[in-house]
């Protein structure tokens, strides 16, 4: 079998250098360079991406052996439908290693049909380094480094407004682009740059919020020989990620004409804000992993999958999803039943195996992020508690007691203060004292819950029906 690269493949199409793209990893493999593929394939784009490789240790020599080539194996449901699909991604042209080759990096600056920056440099990426040198070779930060790509392209196009760059930073901190211009306006004054480039930064560029989802395996290790057979090449940087995308842009329609990936048939959303799309998939998607997770747990299942297809543990789901959480939210109703729709089907995922111990690490952090919003504004707008999430909670509370499932040694997974707090309010088995206990912790949440009318009652109540009966009989009891 042939190694992947351009010369073994000739059918791999050439396009114009429009994108720099700091991150050569998986995710970016999986998600850009995909709507890239596919905006190439349904509109006028013609645009393929050059790799710089944003730390010291990276791959893109590996990218470079393979010419940019590999194949992305998709699996998941659509519209109910299985798919497992291996495709041919040729939109990378080359990589690029500043620390080895800083003035190749330079030099992507003078190029005019450069016009996007797209990142994704982990969350710790982005930020600001004062010990960045501007004539460092590179600087060592992502901002300082993108910085000293800006100045480079104003300085050799003599500040022409024509010549800015549009820029989408992908790391997982809501309002990155926000984050990202702040760094960036930190260096130009750290470096005292000129002011003129600092106006021409402000005018002339644009840093644009984005929210992007989609689970992306990596390499399939256990599939890779049959991948490989299926493709008819040997390529090592095989990648793999479900069907399910998204990628919400906070950018005006001006960005959208010059990058059309919403004209291509793609969850590609230009929009005003993206703050409603932010609290979506936090509220429909990671809501409900949080809470499913120990419900699901303690009835005896191990995955999202199993807890989905359960009679009474997906009816479970369904309620904290539609009936608790949904109606929490402030985007159209057809637009969040379609999301809640494609999130279950993503839950249903017959080619990934999520199990639910894993989501239920840091449960207590977690729960207070993504679903105690939810329960606030459910009770403010009908008056009542949702069961569902508070027996979520009770469930997150019974995990952290400890103890066993059977054969299997139960272990929580969270900051130590967190879980010496629940094996002190287990101690003698009191189940008020272990909801008020938690409740009035504000290590865990900032606040005192048990101020939260009748939160402390419901609570306590659904913590002695899970040690008298078991979880099974609590879930059919708001079911």
């Amino acid at each position: 079998m042939e190694r992947l690269n351009r010369k073994s493949a000739p059918q791999a199409k050439q396009y114009t250098e429009k994108v720099i793209q700091f991150g050569e990893g998986n995710f970016l493999r999986a998600f850009i360079e995909w709507i890239i593929w596919k905006t190439n394939q349904k509109t006028d784009f013609g645009g393929s991406v050059v790799v710089v490789q944003p730390i010291e240790k990276g791959m893109v020599s590996w990218l470079n052996e393979q010419d940019g080539l590999y194949h992305l194996n998709l699996q998941g449901l659509l519209n109910g439908e299985p798919v497992d699909s291996v495709d041919l991604i040729d939109v990378i042209s080359r990589g690029l290693n500043p620390y080895e080759d800083f003035s190749a990096y330079l030099a992507l600056a003078e190029q005019p049909e450069i016009r996007f920056v797209i990142s994704n440099t982990t969350e710790a990426g982005i930020a600001f380094d004062p010990a960045c040198k501007f004539d460092d070779t590179p600087a060592s930060s992502y901002p300082g480094k993108l910085t000293q790509l800006l100045y480079h392209r104003w300085e050799y196009f003599k500040g022409a407004k024509d010549k800015g760059l549009i820029i989408f930073p992908c790391e997982l901190i809501f309002e990155n682009g926000k984050h990202l211009k702040e760094c960036i306006r930190q260096y130009i004054e750290l470096w005292q740059l000129p002011e003129a480039f600092r106006e021409w930064f402000e005018n002339s560029c644009g840093v644009y919020s984005t929210l992007v989802d989609r689970i992306v395996p990596g390499y399939p290790r256990d599939t890779a020989a049959q991948l490989c057979e299926r493709a008819g090449y040997d390529d090592h940087l095989l990648d793999k990620a479900e069907i399910f995308h998204l990628w919400v842009i906070e950018a005006p329609k001006e960005v959208a004409a010059e990058f059309p990936a919403d004209k291509a048939g793609l969850n590609v959303l230009f929009v005003p804000s993206e703050a409603p799309y932010h609290e979506r998939k936090v509220t429909l998607l990671n809501g409900p992993h949080t809470v499913l997770s120990p419900v699901g747990y303690l009835s005896g299942l191990n995955t999202v999958k199993e807890c989905c297809e359960d009679p009474e543990i997906g009816a479970f789901v369904k309620k904290v999803m539609y009936d608790e959480l949904l109606p929490t939210l402030n985007l159209p109703e057809e637009e969040l039943l379609k999301f809640a729709g494609d999130v279950l089907e993503r839950f249903r995922n017959p080619f990934v195996k999520h199990f639910v111990t894993s989501i239920m690490l840091n449960s207590f952090p977690k729960f207070k992020t993504r679903d105690l919003p939810g329960l606030k504004t459910y009770l403010e707008r009908k008056g009542e508690l949702p069961k569902g999430l508070v027996l979520g909670l009770a469930g997150i509370c019974t995990y952290y007691k400890g103890g066993k499932r059977g054969e299997d040694e139960i272990v929580p997974n969270d900051d130590p203060k967190i879980i010496e707090l629940l094996q002190r309010l287990w101690a003698d088995g009191d189940v008020r004292k272990v909801a008020s206990g938690v409740l009035a912790d504000e290590f865990i949440w900032g606040e005192d819950l048990n101020a939260i009318p009748g939160l402390t009652d419901m609570l306590a109540a659904d913590l002695a029906l899970i040690q008298a009966e078991g979880m099974r009989a609590a879930v059919k009891s708001i079911i």
